[in-house]
């Protein structure tokens, strides 16, 4: 019996571990209470038009010129000159003379609601009539750790609370089982784990990351029989609770004993939620994959659908084909790599907004279709090459699902893509736009840390009004 006792507690003596193990099942209950209480939703600033949020982020930054943003200029005065760069992108490095780059494909409109998106989304493209289309997108830095970093925290200097963990400190989760914020990235991305950290946040809002594959998380098969598991973490709780009650402001222990909690849920119910055997061949099809398939973006699609049916506020799922090296980067690469990334995530994005519609989910579930930034719609390295260098001042994303007005294009750039013309919308208005729709005044979801109070918005941010479908709030 005493090869039980875990090495916190050397200093307890038999007959107090012995007392103990008859007071897990009242330890175990308690649990169960907090678990219950954790999974009641906590009340929003005003009525939410959506209650779950899904981030189909596409690392990198696609060319928005490419994809979403038609300019017959650049086809026009293809391989034309601009002039020299005002400023050189990089600080020491010379001046480049720019010269117009034409799109690789052709654009045509959805036949719903005539809005243009090129022939590298034609899946996506016949579900535009559900989109609400964002073409005046900015943000602050040209590099990607710190537009990676600012699309997810709203920072660009330093690592604060990811948006999936303001949202689930803002809100709270629906189901004990599982974690409220959850993270399917199948490789490192920019800033790692940075980008879904809770930073200064109790921890239980940092997001979880599933690795698609044979095994989505970690040690999801219990170590110890369960009868046997059960003894040892209602002991492990009790002299910890006991622990905490001596030290109650310590946010870090009480964060890893609510980590405990989450992971005996995760251990219970994950392996169920991430069966994609339980799906139909219909479904299947719906999204491009097959029976067996655990890795594609078809399958991860189909895991974050499944994820929000069994109580999970907030999934986001990051793709890259191969971490930092493989993406949507097309600084000093052929931008006709795009092609590869685009058909690998089309089909399922598209079949995700339909498979939503069909089961009655789609106003319950904000889809956001992001990157940190554009591409330039000028040549990167001269005149006839291949590469279209980062572009901060001007992009596109789009939004859909609860609350987005459908069918429409907000704002706009100039005639060739170069700079936002019409109703910008910068990262901050973005994200307190997504809080609006979730039921939330960004500028009232605070946390105060190190003598202020920090929200994910900073002191910046405006809803964006135009793209949803009841403004009032």
């Amino acid at each position: 019996m005493s090869d039980l006792l875990p090495a916190a507690a050397t200093d307890v003596d038999r007959r107090r571990f012995l007392a103990a193990c008859a007071g897990t099942l009242a330890a175990a209950a308690v649990g169960t209470q907090q678990r219950e209480a954790a999974a009641t939703p906590i009340a929003p600033h005003f009525a939410p038009q959506a209650k779950h949020v899904v981030v189909l982020y596409m690392s990198g930054g696609y060319s928005h010129v490419d994809t979403f943003d038609p300019k017959p200029l650049l086809t026009e005065k293809h391989n034309q000159t601009i002039g020299s760069e005002l400023a050189a992108a990089v600080s020491g490095q010379p001046k480049n003379e720019r010269f117009l780059k034409a799109p690789l494909w052709k654009f045509r409109p959805n036949q719903e609601c005539g809005t243009e998106v090129s022939d590298l989304f034609p899946h996506l493209r016949d579900v535009m009539h559900e989109v609400a289309l964002i073409r005046s997108m900015h943000t602050d830095h040209r590099d990607h750790g710190e537009a990676t970093l600012q699309l997810h925290t709203g920072s660009t200097g330093f690592a604060t609370p990811g948006l999936g963990a303001w949202l689930s400190y803002g809100l709270g989760t629906f189901n004990p089982n599982l974690p409220a914020h959850v993270v399917i990235s199948e490789h490192r991305p920019y800033n790692g784990p940075q980008i879904w950290d809770a930073s200064f946040l109790p921890g239980v809002h940092s997001g979880v990351q599933i690795q698609p594959g044979d095994e989505p998380l970690p040690n999801l098969t219990p170590a110890s029989p369960r009868p046997l598991q059960e003894l040892e973490l209602g002991l492990l709780d009790q002299l910890n609770r006991k622990h905490l009650e001596r030290r109650r402001d310590d946010r870090n222990l009480a964060s890893r004993m609510q980590s405990f909690q989450t992971a005996k849920g995760l251990q219970d119910l994950a392996p169920q939620v991430l069966d994609l055997s339980r799906e139909s061949k219909h479904t299947l099809d719906l999204y491009g994959s097959k029976p067996g398939d655990k890795t594609s973006y078809a399958a991860q699609c189909i895991m974050a659908r499944r994820l929000i049916e069994n109580g999970v506020r907030f999934v986001e799922i990051i793709d890259a084909v191969g971490a930092c090296r493989d993406n949507w980067d097309a600084a000093h690469r052929d931008v006709g790599t795009h092609a590869k990334y685009a058909k690998r995530v089309d089909q399922p994005i598209a079949g995700l907004i339909r498979d939503l519609k069909q089961r009655g989910l789609f106003d319950d579930v904000l889809l956001v279709f992001c990157t940190e930034f554009g591409r330039s719609p000028w040549a990167q390295d001269g005149k006839g090459t291949k590469s279209r260098t980062h572009h901060p001042s001007a992009f596109s994303c789009w939004l859909a699902g609860g609350g987005i007005k459908p069918g429409i294009v907000h704002g706009a750039t100039d005639e060739i893509g170069n700079y936002v013309a019409e109703d910008a919308v910068h990262v901050h208005d973005f994200h307190a736009t997504i809080l609006h729709v979730l039921g939330l005044d960004h500028t009232k979801l605070t946390y105060r840390y190190s003598g202020r109070d920090f929200r994910l918005t900073d002191v910046h941010g405006h809803v964006v009004n135009g793209v949803l479908r009841n403004s009032a709030g």
